[in-house]
């Protein structure tokens, strides 16, 4: 994670997806967990008290704005001048009045959120994909003649004594149809609760295209 201090009450954090799930946290959670969203910034904010001297006080100004390989998070404290809060704000020349009882946790909720709409709707639509674990590689083999292997990518990893397949969807399929495909792949395997993320930063890639194209092609019967 880096960290920034931009002027006396402003502070800039800056960390990767990697980083998040390395601290234990999962890339979906923070937006939609509340509780462990506020875990993860009540942590970063104990380290910019470690490093930059910042402590957690007062009235608050937090914007958080989703980026492709992480999240960047301003946090600015504010000075209460006759009954209102005054922000010196240093991505603008204005200054922000915000309402004394402002609830930190309730603008950090309101923040994440924001920003998680935000990207969801500057991002095209995700193409449906999963991770498919498996107990012995025979079974998948016998998934790669089982299954009509048009229509998805897939690639195979070998992560803590299981292998996984990652299946995405590169054609549009009716809803029943994607689900009678994956029925299928269920078969011969089990929906993983491991990320794609994790299987390729600390798994082995077996064959990174085409996977059971081309095991059908190794494994000819």
């Amino acid at each position: 994670m880096e960290i920034e201090r931009l002027n006396e009450s402003t502070i800039k954090f800056f960390i990767t997806y990697k980083d998040i799930e390395n601290r234990g946290f999962d890339r979906e959670e923070i937006w939609y967990n509340r509780e462990r969203g506020e875990e993860l910034f009540f942590e970063m904010i104990n380290e910019a008290n470690d490093i930059e001297n910042f402590e957690l006080e007062g009235p608050l100004w937090i914007q958080v704005q989703a980026l492709d390989k992480g999240l960047e998070i301003i946090v600015t404290r504010g000075q209460i001048t006759d009954g209102s809060v005054k922000l010196e704000i240093p991505v603008s020349n204005d200054q922000i009045n915000l309402p004394v009882d402002e609830n930190i946790v309730d603008m950090l909720d309101e923040n994440f959120v924001k920003s998680k709409q935000k990207e969801d709707e500057d991002t095209e639509p995700e193409l449906l994909d999963l991770v498919i674990g498996f107990n012995d590689f025979e079974d998948i083999i016998s998934l790669s003649y089982g299954i009509d292997i048009k229509g998805f990518e897939d690639a195979l990893y070998h992560f803590e004594g299981n292998y996984y397949l990652f299946v995405m969807f590169t054609d549009e399929f009716a809803e029943d149809e994607q689900d009678d495909i994956l029925s299928q792949i269920l078969e011969f395997g089990f929906e993983s609760e491991v990320s794609i993320h994790r299987i390729q930063e600390y798994g082995k890639e077996i064959i990174g295209d085409k996977a059971l194209q081309n095991l059908r092609k190794m494994f000819d019967k």
